[in-house]
């Protein structure tokens, strides 16, 4: 299968389009909107691969209802009526994009209109009723609309696509030509359904998504077996690895190498092994870490003994070398109680991670983590990501809105295009670190403070 991803996502507050990476770091203020860029993404997500509407409370994101998720502009502006998201879904085949508008429709929104493009060629859905079907669609030669009464009693007014087309084709009823164009041909209705039947595929079969929490379970000092079930906030992780252990020896061997070389980059931990209290596999058993000294190996303490930085890296980093095929992983905070030197080795973690078939975003507020990712694409060792594979997404606030500013990293190291509120943003704290607090900073002081090697426009 084609390696896929997301390009570019079009932002539903201020309809601002942000560019995606395979790796891609959400930085910026508190209530700034990270958290509900990464529930956009995964609602989009499920709505693309099922047709059916997104679950806005979702764990581990809970946007609540409409008025809740609907940007206020203030004053005579109030609510938005509306808001919308949509993202381009890249293949070696082909671009498909897609658009989603959303409406209030009691207390939750649901799909007011739906957009699927692919080059010069577009189709659109509006949702009025269930019954009347408002169709728009466009070529390069112009756009027309008509009005389908339909009833699908099957899928009721979730259904969000006309699934006739796959099928039968554009239907030959009359279409309104809208901005002047010519009529439609049935060229260039065969056209809109082609862009259909290959487009929708490639939205439907896309990326996997994980989402994960930012808070992840308390480590539990003993595990009774039972079959591993996901969950976001990874308390199935112990099962799993106890679980990998006993039933595949050689492939737990192999992940248990790879988690133990981070927790050695990391200082967290040299060793890692689930230790049955009785029969494998039947009774309980606990998980359980050491250290090596210089001459000698620690003795093996259990998980719930070693401080909460182990127990919270521990799910991502093991749902991110499990991932299978191609995936999208959200991630929120995922250096909460790590030491700097250990969100920095995170960083690097996530920087070999990456790629085409594994893309991750992380909302993040730790500069250890963002400065070692562009240090590690300066370095350009082997395994690590190229400047054009990584962005930096910097919401900015700005009174009753959010500004998304999309950086990139040059093969420096340095963030090219940051806006004046990033640098403010992440350059304060140094500069009291290397003067003396009180009073404006100095020519000299400004111009250290613009250094190619910390940050530039």
């Amino acid at each position: 299968m084609d390696s896929i991803t997301l390009e570019n996502f079009r932002c539903f507050r201020e309809r601002q389009t942000a560019r995606l990476a395979p790796l891609t770091l959400l930085v910026g203020e508190n209530s700034t909107g990270k958290t509900s860029f990464l529930a956009m993404v995964r609602a989009l997500h499920d709505f693309a691969s099922t047709w059916r509407i997104p679950d806005f409370k979702k764990e581990p994101y809970d946007l609540g209802s409409f008025d809740e998720i609907a940007h206020f502009r203030g004053g005579r502006g109030g609510r938005a009526s509306t808001f919308m998201g949509g993202f381009r879904c890249s293949s070696k085949s082909a671009r498909a994009e897609l658009a989603v508008t959303f409406q209030k429709r009691g207390p939750s929104p649901r799909p007011a209109a739906l957009r699927i493009k692919a080059e010069d060629t577009w189709i659109e859905r509006s949702y009025l009723e269930a019954t009347d079907w408002t169709v728009r669609c466009g070529t390069k030669r112009g756009a027309w609309q008509t009005k389908l009464d339909l009833r699908e009693p099957d899928a009721g007014d979730e259904a969000p696509l006309p699934w006739w087309i796959l099928f039968r084709g554009i239907p030959t009823v009359p279409w309104t030509s809208l901005n002047g164009s010519a009529p439609p041909s049935a060229e260039d209705l065969r056209t809109v359904a082609q862009v259909v039947r290959t487009a929708t595929p490639d939205l439907r079969r896309g990326p996997s998504v994980v989402a994960s929490a930012p808070v992840r379970s308390r480590p539990r000092r003993t595990h009774d077996p039972e079959l591993p079930v996901r969950d976001s906030e990874g308390a199935w992780i112990p099962l799993l690895l106890a679980d990998l252990s006993d039933r595949d020896p050689a492939a737990w061997t192999r992940l248990k190498q790879l988690l133990e070389s981070f927790g050695q980059r990391a200082g967290l931990f040299d060793e890692i092994v689930p230790h049955p209290l009785g029969k494998r596999g039947v009774e309980p058993f606990q998980l359980r870490v050491r250290k090596f000294g210089r001459r000698a190996k620690g003795p093996f303490r259990n998980l719930m003994d070693v401080g909460y930085g182990v127990s919270q890296v521990l799910p991502l980093v093991t749902e991110l070398l499990r991932s299978r095929g191609t995936s999208i992983h959200l991630l929120q905070q995922p250096e909460v109680h790590l030491h700097p030197s250990a969100q920095a080795a995170l960083g690097s973690f996530l920087c070999q991670i990456a790629g085409s078939r594994r893309q991750v975003i992380v909302e993040t507020h730790s500069d250890y983590l963002l400065n070692r990712v562009r240090m590690d694409v300066r370095d350009g060792q082997d395994g690590v990501l190229k400047p054009r594979e990584v962005a930096i997404l910097f919401f900015e606030r700005r009174n009753l809105a959010v500004r998304i500013h999309s950086l990139r990293i040059d093969a420096e190291g340095n963030v090219v295009g940051a806006p004046t509120g990033y640098r403010r943003f992440f350059m304060e704290e140094v500069s009291r670190s290397l003067w003396k607090q009180g009073g404006e900073l100095s020519q000299t002081e400004r111009r250290l403070l613009g250094r190619k090697d910390l940050c530039r426009r």
